[in-house]
């Protein structure tokens, strides 16, 4: 019975100094893992910190604004992707995506969009979405002026639910002031406007939207 114990004792002992000895030896290194297939629902990325870089996530799980590692929930992010914060934790851009048919049958939602926010702030100024929906059409690339409390579109490259590809350059403070247009029919038009958004000069016909 004693020699059983003794046995029983040295081998967990054994496997014990093994365990300690082979975590000693990669302590401090970087474990690679492969996989060749992984289900998930949420990704963090963090710095040895703790700080987070990155977030891929369903729905479900993306997270609400977060700033300086601090989270204010949202109740209207209706899509799944990937977010991005700088070196402080703050988010400062993502891809988002989604779409869906509601009680209603309406399509909302649906649609994907690639945006960078301003240092300090969760203000986009570079935006390309493809979003189309019952209520929304935001097809193109807008830039944007920003500061602390508004975001003032200046120029936006894209189309509308008509057709009209167009390229609209604003002002300061976010009026259009030169649209360049091309209906589906191909008649293209160059308008100037005034602070009001009255046409001073058009070279071709039709009136900017």
């Amino acid at each position: 019975m004693l020699t059983r114990i003794l046995a029983v004792y040295s081998a967990v002992l054994t496997t014990a100094v093994a365990a300690f000895v082979f975590g000693s030896a990669t302590h401090g290194q970087t474990q690679v893992q492969q996989f060749d297939q992984i289900d998930v629902q949420r990704i963090n990325v963090r710095e040895p910190d703790g700080t987070l870089r990155m977030v891929i996530s369903n729905h479900a799980h993306l997270p609400g604004v977060i700033t300086r590692s601090k989270e204010v929930p949202q109740t209207n992010r209706p899509y799944a992707g990937m977010l991005f914060y700088n070196d402080e934790g703050t988010e400062n851009g993502g891809l988002v995506f989604g779409g869906r048919r509601n009680a209603d049958g309406s399509v909302v939602d649906a649609g994907v969009a690639l945006s960078f926010d301003r240092y300090g702030g969760n203000s986009q100024f570079v935006q390309l979405a493809g979003v189309q929906d019952s209520k929304n059409h935001v097809v193109g690339l807008t830039l944007s002026d920003t500061d602390a409390k508004t975001t003032r579109r200046r120029v936006f490259i894209g189309h509308d639910r008509t057709g009209v590809a167009s390229l609209s350059l604003m002002d300061g403070n976010g009026r259009k002031r030169i649209v360049l247009q091309v209906p589906p029919e191909g008649v293209p038009s160059i308008a100037l406007l005034d602070t009001d958004g009255r046409i001073v000069s058009q070279l071709g016909p039709g009136s900017p939207r």
